[in-house]
């Protein structure tokens, strides 16, 4: 699975690498990163549409991230969907996780699920926050996870 920028330049070289050329460069710039990671997906006819950030935030100076797509035709219920959202990002902040420890980058993961009980995404809540902390990543759910819902949504959209 390849990943792209934002631009829709495809990155050629594996990911940590290129997560750690672009921390190095913005520390030669003087900037403070952090890095959120989340997932969003959409559900198109018998297809779902998986997308995958790696947001980096620069300290008072905005910010860019890194894009992964995704396309599934296994039929899922929303609890399961949320849940390989989760899944995905995990999997993604464990492979950075000690590159980013190295340079002191602080890391969340972001869930596109609702905190409200009204809304069908919330019944994965509980599962995904245990998956998350119990990994010893920093969770962030809807409105807080702007990754999955505002970053991620918008590759899937």
């Amino acid at each position: 699975m390849s990943w792209k920028k934002f631009s829709g330049e495809i990155i050629n070289a594996p990911i940590i690498e290129e997560v750690e050329a672009a921390i190095e460069r913005e520390y030669c710039a003087g900037n403070k990163l952090k890095v959120c990671i989340g997932t969003d997906s959409q559900v198109k006819g018998n297809t779902i549409d998986f997308a995958t950030v790696i947001v980096f935030l620069r300290e008072k100076k905005g910010g860019f991230m890194f894009i992964q797509q995704e396309r599934n035709t296994q039929k899922m219920s929303i609890k399961e969907r949320m849940l390989a959202e989760v899944s995905k990002s995990i999997e993604c902040a464990y492979s950075l996780c000690d590159l980013l420890d190295l340079y002191d980058v602080d890391l969340e993961v972001h869930a596109d699920i609702n905190t409200n009980p009204m809304f069908k995404s919330n019944q994965a809540l509980h599962e995904a926050m245990g998956y998350i902390l119990s990994m010893g990543f920093v969770f962030k759910a809807k409105p807080e996870a702007f990754a999955s819902s505002a970053c991620a949504n918008k590759m899937v959209q």
